[in-house]
């Protein structure tokens, strides 16, 4: 297993008592499509760590792999002047991981987190496991209950 891969499951054993099944895909499962392609599941079913940035302060927003932030529309929902998508670093800066490999929980610090609410009429989801070729399957209790997410409408 890769050693980010490794991290994150002793990560969230840890602190969460988490067992993750990881699964490694060497294709890759950077973009929604690969991750369902490679595990067989809709698009739908990919949790999506997207990480953004609202008036200087890191978010984090776990959307379905099928649906795109609204950036507008969650500033107005967090009351900001702006949001917009954070550069590589200040994804690996606020989160610990790199793009790609962001998972919904795990961060090296706490960062507010935003759920999209169509994950949650899945019985299985799948997230990413700290590299860009590396899922989980989680339930979306497991995922509410870790993650402890505010929901947001905010997609387009």
């Amino acid at each position: 297993m890769h050693d980010s891969a490794a991290r994150f499951a002793r990560r969230v054993g840890d602190e969460y008592g988490f067992d993750p099944e990881i699964e490694e895909f060497p294709e890759g499962t950077r973009t929604a499509a690969d991750a369902a392609d490679a595990v067989g599941c809709s698009v739908a079913q990919i949790v999506k760590s997207i990480v953004l940035v609202a008036d200087g302060e890191a978010v984090v927003v776990l959307t379905a792999g099928d649906n795109r932030v609204d950036t507008d529309a969650l500033a107005t929902e967090l009351g900001a002047d702006s949001v917009r998508t954070a550069n590589p670093d200040e994804v690996k800066e606020a989160t610990g991981w790199s793009i790609g490999g962001v998972p919904p929980f795990g961060h090296d610090s706490p960062v507010p987190t935003y759920l999209d609410e169509s994950l949650l009429d899945h019985d299985r989801i799948w997230a990413a496991a700290g590299t860009p070729d590396a899922v989980f399957a989680l339930a979306p209790a497991e995922l509410q209950a870790i993650a402890d997410p505010t929901t947001t409408d905010a997609f387009e």
